[in-house]
């Protein structure tokens, strides 16, 4: 299990230059609070991560990924997605991740272009039949029930609100065929447990957007009807990509739509991505550099041990935060229910007294990576992002160094 920590470790124990410290003076001038700080604080070697990436997404991507790439650059980038060298790629990444998430028969492995922002029209286009239920409880899960709501051609859909850091349940419903959340709510950290609705109709769907959940989080997929993600989370790769674990009902539900007289872009055709999958191709042609990396990923999940192993190593990381911030006099996990509290992006309040983007400020010209929160949030937190390439002892040292700072800013 590599870590790919020889040559960041060298980086991030450099002494601030001072283009860095005039960067940070740079940053923390338009606030009133930063104006007692004259210089950048300086964070003690000893005190540092190896590597100091704890971005929310894109994510860390270990070097071995790198070098993987690097060793095909010949062979494999600059050649046609239509021929057996890219597509055995993507027949080695549909396999694997049918074996990470230990997919039920009939379930299969969907891939295409987008993102994951693409599959809400996708699902929208291809999934929903006329009435869909939302749980939103945060940005992205509000972005995908908005969508929905505005499309002519379908009902109008229930949203089920709560307040940022909390989650709401479904409820069943007469006339909803697809039941649609968030796994894990990426702008505020928190996250659900995918279950299917008691009650509901017959035949409605599951469908989850697992976009910062997949790869971090437990999920079983007898539960969901339609799993979808993008490479630049958990899976260390890109964005530009999305996949889908889909059901045998999920697919029967997006052949009868296409079946019907419903107009669906061609770019958005959810049946025509099923039938390019099945092939191990897309429709247009994709990121080959993601692709490749992903399948490191997940070959490099599934040697270790697989989702239960991943599950465990962030669980780790994230308990290692959730910790720190319960032990502190100035933090407090902003997610005040541990059963929904995320195991890969963890929120932490920070003391009005203290300005959070000092800190990460300060983290970020010591080398500390993208430990800002959502933007929209508004929140005085830290983020950081957990996900199964992060070491958990370098989350040790991202505490002991936001403690530093923490200490030259009281």
């Amino acid at each position: 299990m590599g870590s790919g920590h020889g040559r960041t470790k060298g980086l991030l124990t450099q002494p601030l230059t001072s283009t860095a410290s005039i960067l940070i003076r740079n940053v923390l001038a338009p606030t009133d609070r930063s104006s007692n700080v004259t210089d950048a604080i300086r964070i003690p070697a000893d005190l540092l991560p190896a590597d100091g990436r704890f971005g929310s997404g894109p994510s860390k991507v270990r070097e071995e990924q790198v070098a993987a790439l690097a060793g095909v650059w010949q062979s494999y980038l600059g050649t046609s997605h239509r021929q057996s060298t890219v597509r055995s790629q993507v027949g080695r990444l549909r396999s694997g991740l049918a074996s990470f998430f230990s997919l039920p028969e009939g379930y299969e492995v969907i891939l295409g272009n987008g993102g994951s922002t693409a599959f809400w029209d996708i699902a929208a286009f291809g999934l929903i039949e006329d009435r869909a239920q939302f749980l939103t409880f945060g940005e992205f899960g509000a972005k995908f029930a908005s969508g929905v709501k505005e499309a002519p051609f379908l009902g109008d859909p229930t949203i089920i609100t709560s307040d940022p850091g909390d989650a709401p349940s479904f409820r069943a419903e007469p006339g909803i065929d697809a039941y649609c959340s968030p796994h894990n709510e990426t702008s505020t950290g928190v996250a659900i447990t995918p279950q299917r609705v008691t009650g509901a109709d017959a035949g409605s769907l599951m469908i989850i957007d697992a976009t910062s959940a997949a790869g971090g989080l437990a999920v079983d997929p007898q539960q969901f009807d339609t799993y979808f993600f993008a490479p630049q989370k958990s899976f260390g790769s890109d964005g530009g990509l999305w996949f889908a674990l889909m059901s045998p009902a999920a697919i029967e539900r997006a052949a009868r739509i296409k079946a019907s007289n419903r107009w669906i872009s061609p770019f958005l055709d959810l049946q025509t991505a099923i039938d390019n999958s099945r092939q191990n191709q897309t429709y247009n042609t994709p990121a080959l550099a993601t692709i490749l990396m992903m399948a490191e990923q997940v070959d490099w999940f599934n040697a270790n041990g697989g989702l239960d192993w991943c599950v465990a190593r962030t669980n780790e990381s994230s308990g290692i935060v959730y910790d720190w911030a319960e032990a502190s006099s100035v933090a407090t996990p902003f997610v005040s229910d541990p059963a929904k509290r995320s195991g890969v992006v963890a929120t932490i309040d920070i003391d009005e007294a203290i300005d959070a983007t000092i800190i990460a400020a300060t983290l970020r010209a010591n080398g500390i990576l993208d430990t800002e929160p959502y933007r929209k949030l508004g929140r005085n937190q830290l983020r950081i992002a957990v996900f199964p390439a992060v070491e958990p002892d370098d989350v040790r040292q991202l505490m002991r160094s936001i403690d530093h700072v923490i200490g030259q800013l009281q």
